[in-house]
């Protein structure tokens, strides 16, 4: 059999650049993407030893050579490079070396193009460092947004007062804050109110999510960029500089990727930046509040969250209690929102009936105090002509099955911990079959994150 022909076949069947050299670095086979990637004739490559084929490339400085002479492989790796024609090629390359008989005899790179997706990269930092600049100006000069204050966390349970309480006392000093809760808890309610408590009160508070942003995009947002670092990159403080003398959000701590929680934690140690590219300390003075929805020390088991970092973040840790352990806050919650949403729905609604108030207090809100406002608002709209907000015009995102008819908790032999877990496996598994299937239209009826999602339904095997 001509295996020769099979992998020719292959090659060009394939949505990535291959490129493959013999043991001397002279180019065997080049596949049409590759040629595509580069801009090149393939014979302007095939059987050309590596150094005549990309003059302007350092030898030193290519995977492939590094495999032929070291035989190890490189995974994932970023490369900038001039093709014949003098222009730029950004890639993300895996290269491997092959070996036989113990001696490397060529060497195989599988090439991704990102030439556009970093001009676009670069272009949404840029976005976002405005957007983010704008934000710390209105922030300090105390005109049009938004900001939450300890008189925003509306409750009279007595352990979530508990957590307020001590959420003032947190504020007074600038120690990095971890929050827990579930979604939809208020974790950036209790961030802000903590920023807004303290004496960084007239400095920026600005916020980065995690799991929204790719990692080489996210690194250069919250560490910044130096000119020539890398193609297209321009002089641009990140994150960190911006809000100095103030406090950075970060949430959902735990999709930072493992890469750069070892710079975070550098951070926190040396109080100091470095942007990619550069080599310049930069001193900062922020303080960091981080929040998470999901087990940490489960994600540290797993060597997907460094046990350092959490220790780092952890000093201080605020746990928001989930709106099912605080019934009792359920009608002043509802009241709040019907108030607050009375002028913007219209309407004649002016209060909430005992019976709406006890078809509430049966749901256990997997979305949480977020959930309950969403639920309000929806009721507010539809109750047209009614002064109260009736138990008809309240609909649950998630139909709740798990209490019987006196409103008690079906209970099972299981822990409290397996009990939980399997409402939430079963509420996610129909919510799914419910949205066919549809990550993010089941995500919003959840009043989740499609990230956190994608990570539930992960870790509980939903198919």
């Amino acid at each position: 059999m001509d295996y020769r022909v099979i992998v020719d076949i292959l090659t060009e069947y394939i949505d990535e650049g291959i490129q493959v050299v013999d043991r001397d670095g002279v180019t065997v086979i080049y596949n049409d993407k590759m040629s595509s990637l580069e801009e090149t004739k393939r014979d302007n490559v095939l059987g050309m030893p590596f150094e005549d084929a990309y003059p302007g490339f350092p030898v030193d400085n290519s995977t492939l050579m590094k495999a032929l002479r070291t035989g190890k492989p490189t995974l994932n790796k970023e490369q900038t490079y001039l093709n014949q024609f003098g222009k730029t090629v950004n890639t993300i390359n895996t290269t491997i070396p092959v070996e036989k008989d113990g001696e490397v005899i060529a060497a195989i790179e599988i090439a991704r193009d990102i030439t556009t997706l970093t001009e676009m990269s670069n272009k949404i930092i840029d976005y976002q460092i405005e957007r983010n600049e704008n934000k710390s100006k209105i922030v300090t000069d105390k005109t049009n947004i938004r900001k939450y204050t300890f008189n925003d966390l509306i409750g009279e349970d007595k352990e979530f007062k508990a957590c307020v309480e001590n959420a003032k006392l947190i504020a007074k000093n600038s120690f990095s804050v971890l929050i827990l809760g579930e979604t939809g808890t208020g974790k950036e309610l209790f961030s802000q109110s903590i920023h807004y408590g303290s004496d960084r009160k007239n400095k920026p508070f600005l916020a980065q999510n995690c799991a929204a942003l790719p990692e080489s995009l996210l690194e250069g947002i919250l560490f910044g960029t130096v000119k020539g670092g890398f193609t297209g990159a321009v002089d641009r403080p990140g994150l960190f500089e911006q809000a100095s003398g103030g406090t950075l959000l970060l949430d959902e701590i735990t999709a930072l990727p493992y890469t750069l929680q070892s710079k975070l934690l550098r951070v926190l140690q040396e109080n100091y930046i470095r942007r990619v590219g550069g080599v310049k300390d930069i001193p900062v003075d922020v303080r960091i509040i981080a929040t998470a929805n999901e087990s940490i020390e489960e994600l540290i088991s797993k060597e997907l969250f460094r046990k350092d970092l959490y220790y780092r973040l952890g000093t201080i840790t605020l746990n928001i209690l989930p709106l099912r352990e605080r019934r009792k806050d359920i009608p002043i919650l509802a009241n709040y929102f019907i108030r607050k949403h009375q002028n913007k729905i219209g309407g004649e609604i002016i209060g909430i009936s005992t019976g709406a108030i006890e078809k509430l207090k049966s749901y256990d809100f997997p979305g949480n105090v977020r959930e309950l406002e969403n639920i309000i608002i929806a009721a507010m709209a539809s109750a047209d002509g009614d002064e109260l907000l009736r138990e008809k015009h309240i609909a649950f995102t998630c139909k709740n099955n798990y209490r019987d008819d006196s409103n008690n908790l079906i209970l099972k032999d299981e822990s409290l911990a397996e009990m939980l877990g399997s409402i939430e496996y079963r509420i996610i598994d129909r919510t799914l079959k419910e949205c066919d299937g549809n990550i993010a239209q089941a995500a919003q009826r959840l009043g989740m994150k499609r990230q956190n999602l994608q990570y539930k339904i992960k870790k509980y095997d939903i198919r």
